[in-house]
């Protein structure tokens, strides 16, 4: 998979934010436990199948609390994972395990989630001919993680915010007065290496955005009879992309249509997390003293 990484200076300042949302001023439950730094082992389990997404970010979360934390990673993003993989193991201080697993657990389990559901749409789709796209429904802060699962899970990322590109929808067409003038505008203030996109909801919306030189048409929420008339009247003009309410139960009606793209908030928005858990947490030193002990038996045995 050629997949561009998370960059740690992307992620830190969010995940610092998410550490601290959960550490106030202290891991109250592990303080009153552990008086004494101790190093501990700990494993992570899928328990159901999925896509794996994010691991980088769930291993960061425990570098920002201890530079001196190590992993041991069997499974990579994009792999798919069946209910008991084991997914990696972490040896660190037995604080650091304890007050960093549940802010880890919640991105990776956040990111897997929409990764297999992203999967699922492409997957029932079924049209290799298609892009899958996301959509700016993302869960505030946590755009460039949910985005970044998107394209883990095998779909394409729309644009990242409101400085990406020029997308009309609605109420800047309302504003402008219509379509052309909407499109005018856009033309006369944006850089000429900009497209303009916009969004129609029927037929007459879509010749005045094909007289107005659209560069992508977006057709808003069309039964499939509207979108087949809607494609001849564009005749290869714009690129087309489809959009509204689309999921993974009905998108496979657009298979085989002459259309470049599909948007979805369903990616982002209605993607459940995917289970995993941090299990078996033991001490490596009374590992090794046991170790320790068992070939000294030996010996004199």
């Amino acid at each position: 998979m050629n997949l561009r990484k998370i960059d740690k200076f992307q992620m830190d300042e969010s995940i610092r934010l998410a550490l601290k949302e959960d550490i106030t001023s202290e891991d109250i439950s592990t303080n009153a436990i552990y008086k004494n730094s101790r190093l501990a082992e700990i494993s992570l389990y899928s328990k159901e199948e999925g896509i794996l997404a994010g691991i980088d970010v769930f291993k960061r979360v425990f570098e920002l609390l201890d530079d001196n934390v190590k992993f041991i990673e069997y499974k990579k993003d994009g792999d798919k994972l069946l209910n008991k993989d084991l997914i990696l193991k972490i040896k660190a201080d037995v604080k650091t395990i304890l007050s960093a697993e549940r802010t880890a657990l919640n991105y990776l389990q956040r990111m897997s989630g929409i990764a297999t559901y992203t999967q699922k749409m492409v997957e029932a789709l079924d049209d290799e001919n298609i892009k899958l796209l996301d959509t700016r429904k993302t869960t505030p802060n946590m755009r460039i993680f949910e985005k970044y699962s998107v394209r883990v899970g095998g779909g394409y990322n729309h644009r990242y915010n409101l400085s990406d590109a020029i997308m009309l929808k609605d109420n800047h067409i309302d504003a402008a007065g219509s379509i052309t003038e909407a499109i005018k505008l856009a033309r006369e203030y944006s850089p000429f290496i900009k497209k303009i996109e916009i969004e129609v909801e029927d037929l007459k919306g879509v010749e005045e955005a094909v007289k107005a030189s659209a560069d992508i048409i977006m057709l808003d929420n069309m039964d499939i009879e509207t979108t087949k008339e809607a494609i001849k009247i564009i005749n290869k003009k714009a690129i087309i992309e489809c959009s509204g309410n689309v999921d993974k139960n009905n998108i496979n009606r657009f298979k085989g249509l002459e259309i470049d793209y599909i948007s979805s908030g369903a990616i982002t928005h209605s993607a459940k997390i995917l289970d995993l858990s941090l299990k078996n947490l033991r001490y490596v030193d009374d590992w090794k003293r046991r170790e320790r002990k068992e070939n000294t038996w030996d010996i004199k045995r």
